[in-house]
């Protein structure tokens, strides 16, 4: 009775504000890409720039040859372009359209839409800092109570993945700004959480609530593989920041959190914190390390990822790249 239904990601809905003067050609890039359906115009509808509005419906195969060509109109300059996700699109059109863009929806990269993600996720803002410490201060409790499932759930708060991920867009993107921004996230982020999470732990210790100082991490055999550097710390690490990569590739965000626990990043910084205020310099050291070996793996791996699915994606020289490149 109805139409295939295409849901979640594989459809994006496109908004241009055109000049008048632009609109024939506006029409004109539309009708002649496949993957194109429900082409809508609105004269003098645009108020703010002043023009027409002109909505389509578009595969995400399709939307950066789409978005090439308009910009080629300077459309992004003289007028504006948006674009957004429909979560459900009921209509013999779209099937047609989806049907008829080459390649797989689910697989398609978005590469305007991959960098402006980025960029959210790697500025460093209080939630950002919040999120990260209190990743910390509950590893840091489970690192002194000796329990593994505390630091498990720890590991699930941090957001620390998002810069990580940041740091490959913006590398295979050419996007030095973001290169630059993600790692100074990452390098102040962890830096203000342990030193936080430093006076946390030092309270507890002045409050009574733990006794680390009396009995020292020596008994700590639950929690001994966080500091412990081996060469599963990068394999580990390594298939982590490719599930991860693949996972905001695809919108898999059950994946992501998968990605999350399985990593060490947060609670080794958490330990060294613990250790370093026991005076335990090896153990601190050690963690130190496993923080970079985690740290460095996922930005390795995750860039990789990257980079493999954009030149699967490279078509005639165009597609697979930022608009800024081409």
């Amino acid at each position: 009775m109805f139409g295939k239904g295409w849901k979640g990601r594989e459809l994006l809905h496109l908004r241009v504000i055109s000049p008048h003067d632009r609109t024939d050609d506006v029409l004109e890039v539309l009708k002649g890409q496949v993957g194109v359906a429900h082409v809508v115009v609105f004269e003098k509808a645009a108020v703010q720039p002043e023009g027409d509005a002109v909505e389509a419906d578009l595969a995400r195969e399709c939307v950066d040859d789409v978005l090439l060509q308009l910009s080629k109109l300077d459309i992004d300059h003289t007028g504006a372009i948006t674009l957004e996700a429909l979560e459900t699109t009921l209509s013999d059109s779209a099937d047609t359209a989806r049907a008829d863009a080459p390649g797989h929806g689910h697989e398609a990269v978005v590469w305007e839409e991959l960098i402006s993600r980025a960029d959210d996720d790697s500025h460093l803002n209080w939630v950002y800092l919040t999120f990260l410490t209190l990743g910390l201060m509950i590893a840091a409790v489970g690192v002194v109570t000796n329990s593994p499932v505390t630091v498990v759930g720890a590991m699930a708060v941090a957001p620390d993945f998002g810069p990580l991920a940041a740091f490959g867009v913006g590398l295979i993107g050419r996007r030095w700004d973001l290169v630059r921004q993600s790692a100074g996230t990452t390098a102040v982020g962890f830096g203000v959480a342990m030193a936080i999470t430093t006076v946390f732990m030092l309270v507890l210790e002045w409050t009574g609530l733990v006794t680390i100082r009396a009995s020292g991490l020596s008994n700590q055999s639950q929690v001994d593989f966080i500091y412990e550097v081996g060469p599963f710390s990068l394999i580990v690490a390594l298939l982590a920041g490719a599930a991860g990569m693949l996972s905001l590739l695809s919108a898999k965000s059950s994946a992501l959190v998968g990605v999350f626990i399985s990593v060490t990043t947060v609670p080794a910084a958490s330990y060294a914190v613990v250790a370093a205020t026991l005076l335990d310099w090896g153990r601190a050291i050690q963690s130190i390390e496993q923080l970079v070996v985690n740290l460095v793996g996922i930005m390795i791996a995750a860039t990789v990822v990257l980079a493999v699915r954009t030149r699967r994606e490279h078509r005639n020289g165009e597609q697979g790249r930022p608009l800024s490149q081409r």
